[in-house]
């Protein structure tokens, strides 16, 4: 795993956990304005989740580490993107898997599972490198708004 220092966001919660993970993945971005990415590639996603809340659940975690790992990890790790129909399409550009909408998504799936939990926390921040050079930094809305 890359060491790396990730941009914060402020938020007026008493805990945040950050839990940095990887999984490796191809995709292409079907647009004719994608250049080179328009054609199947793949990469090493490096992510780092920031979830942040004020109570612990009954097991005294925040939310548990392996659970986020699960998440993501499992679901994505050594497949196409664009494989995920129910999450990327090729309709419309909200749903190409591009890096922006990739960490999106990432908040997305993180939040409905944490929506599930007494203590109610928030996934705040999701940063997404997707090359050595080239990383995203996804917040919600104000408001919690996951939508695109």
């Amino acid at each position: 795993m890359i060491q790396q220092i990730y941009p914060s966001t402020p938020h007026p919660y008493r805990y945040e956990l950050n839990k940095d993970l990887q999984f490796a993945a191809a995709h292409y971005i079907p647009s004719e304005y994608a250049g080179d990415c328009a054609k199947m590639h793949g990469h090493t996603y490096f992510v780092n989740v920031t979830i942040a809340g004020n109570e612990l659940d009954e097991s005294g975690f925040l939310v548990n580490f392996s659970q986020v790992k699960k998440l993501i990890h499992d679901r994505f790790d050594h497949s196409l993107l664009n494989g995920h129909a129910e999450l990327f399409g090729d309709d419309h550009p909200s749903r190409y898997p591009t890096t922006e909408n990739v960490a999106r998504i990432l908040c997305e799936i993180i939040q409905q599972f944490l929506n599930e939990m007494t203590n109610k926390p928030l996934c705040v921040q999701i940063f997404l490198r997707e090359t050595p050079t080239s990383y995203v930094v996804y917040r919600p809305a104000a408001g919690g708004s996951y939508g695109a």
